[in-house]
């Protein structure tokens, strides 16, 4: 299975951002199976603009989506965008097969409330509301896990995606500069080693424009907890073929799953 993940400069014009994405369909795909977009990448990454930002299910972004995904044949997990639902607004990711039928979609179930002292204030929730469920999604050659960004901070949130049959879990994610380097590599990495599954991170590349920094770094870990490909901060994609067989080989080598005992775990 080919993924593709990309890294793009996120600006405040959504069309501009729209076009960014079509641009790197056009060149960079390469005969991919998935692209995975950045979270929040038709727009900036600041609480105060979701609201303006904010598109219904069906709507621009949504169906141009649909529309790259059959045009080029691929499975996209749409990054993040700001879901207006009723008066509510969600951090969400809609999923499309390659015939570009949205399949499933996330809402930022964990939302990134934090104070970091010296490093980062920042509060999700005081637009956005938490979705409630985690996301398995079957696209018909893999079944894969969806979550965003602070959710992978949640070792339980992703093991119920792998349980269900998750061979990939993917996750549209906007580090800091802060949290990046401490926290990036390593969280995918234990998540990876936890699971026995890929995990593919995408982020926005580094701005040189928004008040937020996003670390960058977008990269895909296999089931041994190694790391395929990692980007640095700049625009860009990643490409790697996955061999799924690797899930398997790892699982029978050192059977974690199958020694899980839940009756101590309460």
């Amino acid at each position: 299975m080919k993924v593709t993940i990309l890294q793009m400069d996120v600006v405040k014009d959504k069309e501009a951002n729209l076009k960014t994405v079509e641009n790197y369909f056009k060149t960079s795909l390469s005969g991919a199976d998935l692209a995975l977009l950045p979270e929040m990448f038709n727009c900036p990454y600041e609480v105060g603009l979701f609201s303006d930002y904010a598109e219904e299910e069906g709507g621009r972004t949504y169906q141009f989506l649909a529309d790259l995904a059959k045009e080029y044949q691929v499975a996209i997990v749409g990054g993040s965008i700001p879901e207006k639902a009723g008066d509510k607004i969600y951090n969400t990711s809609y999923i499309f097969n390659k015939e570009g039928l949205c399949v499933g979609k996330h809402r930022k179930t964990h939302l990134f409330d934090v104070d970091i002292k010296g490093g980062i204030t920042f509060k999700e929730s005081d637009v956005l509301s938490p979705g409630q469920a985690y996301t398995l999604v079957d696209l018909g050659f893999t079944k894969i896990g969806v979550c965003i960004c602070y959710d992978m901070r949640f070792p339980e949130f992703i093991r119920q995606m792998v349980l269900k049959g998750a061979q990939l879990v993917t996750i549209p994610a906007a580090f800091n500069t802060t949290t990046g380097p401490a926290h990036w590599s390593v969280t995918a990495r234990a998540r990876a080693i936890d699971n026995q599954c890929f995990v593919a991170l995408a982020s926005p590349a580094r701005s040189k424009t928004s008040t937020y920094q996003a670390y960058g770094h977008s990269l895909m870990v296999n089931p041994w907890g190694e790391v395929l490909g990692e980007m640095d901060k700049e625009p860009g994609c990643l490409t790697l073929d996955l061999d799924l067989r690797e899930i398997e080989t790892v699982r029978q080598a050192l059977p974690l799953l199958k020694h899980r005992k839940e009756e101590v775990y309460g």
